[in-house]
């Protein structure tokens, strides 16, 4: 119960407060979503992914989680795909279903929660928190690879109802996302430290600013949204993603024989809801956003009772 609040009260609460934010100030001003979108694919996703990228160390542990995920998009691509033919979705819907179930808030959920798991009671000895870096190391392989698919494959599924696949490709390259990995590869090959350099501090203020901004963002869409209560495709890809997602992704933990941390960290990172991204995707190429913009809220409101009980079996299953 304590965790469940702990939750709720760190990650959840203040999350829907951004939310309401956006929503509130839509409602009084109607602000531009599409304008609100371009910011966030344009400025700040390219300099939080390229931060990120560029501090950190890329260890073999990583690479292997990286492979890990990978597995885990593709059978949650097959399984979107399986879902769509079911229910006899049209294109459109179909490529906004997979694009719910495959992507994951880590950045605005993930690594907050994860921190706050690492830093409270029974990880901390004597006032010191040793699992926090291992548990780190792992998450931020898990939200490269999923940044680095969301801002192309998901771009390229949101676009390809509506464009040919040639201009759905371009659209892909004209985001600067897929361009912060080789970028980084090289500024790290030429060993230059370009956190000397005067505008750095530029790159980490849009870094820090992409949770805010995303979820504003969110709330703006969601004024705009025509909420149904009844849509059933909403609530499969909700139930889909809260709870056939973490079983799938316990299957491939075992099989790629993660324990301990890293095994917890793989197994919560996808148990959190339905990416804020996927919704800003569907906006941008206006594939489906009111059904998007849903399995984003809807998903992250249960996601505070599922979380709880994601992180209990962790404990248990992957002991320390």
């Amino acid at each position: 119960m304590v965790v469940f609040f702990h939750i709720l009260g760190h990650n959840i609460i203040p999350i829907f407060a951004l939310i309401a934010c956006g929503f509130t100030l839509s409602k009084r001003f109607n602000i531009d979503v599409l304008s609100l979108s371009k910011l966030t694919f344009y400025l700040f996703v390219p300099a939080f992914m390229f931060v990120n990228l560029y501090e950190t160390n890329i260890t073999s542990e990583m690479i292997k989680v990286f492979l890990c995920g990978i597995m885990i998009l593709i059978a949650n691509n097959i399984l979107g795909e399986l879902i769509a033919k079911i229910r006899k979705s049209d294109e459109p819907m179909k490529n906004a279903i997979k694009n719910s179930i495959m992507f994951n808030n880590c950045g605005n959920i993930g690594v907050s929660l994860v921190t706050l798991i690492f830093t409270s009671a029974p990880f901390v000895i004597n006032g010191k928190t040793p699992y926090l870096e291992t548990a780190i190391v792992p998450l931020i392989a898990i939200l490269l690879l999923q940044n680095l698919t969301a801002n192309t494959l998901g771009f390229y599924y949101a676009g390809k109802a509506k464009f040919k696949v040639k201009d759905s490709i371009i659209k892909i390259l004209c985001m600067p996302t897929i361009y912060s990995l080789p970028a980084v590869l090289i500024l790290k090959w030429i060993d230059f430290d370009l956190t000397s350099i005067v505008i750095w501090p530029a790159f980490e203020y849009l870094k820090d600013g992409l949770v805010p901004m995303a979820l504003l963002t969110l709330g703006v869409q969601l004024s705009k949204t025509n909420f149904d209560f009844k849509n059933v495709d909403v609530h499969i890809a909700v139930f889909t993603k809260l709870i056939i997602g973490p079983i799938i992704a316990l299957g491939f933990i075992s099989l790629f024989a993660f324990s301990g941390i890293v095994a917890q960290t793989v197994l919560i990172a996808h148990a959190v809801p339905t990416a804020v991204n996927s919704a800003l995707i569907a906006v941008e190429c206006d594939n489906c956003p009111d059904f998007s913009s849903q399995a984003v809220m809807w998903s992250t409101i249960f996601s505070g009772l599922t979380l709880t009980f994601t992180i209990y079996a962790a404990r248990i299953i992957f002991p320390v």
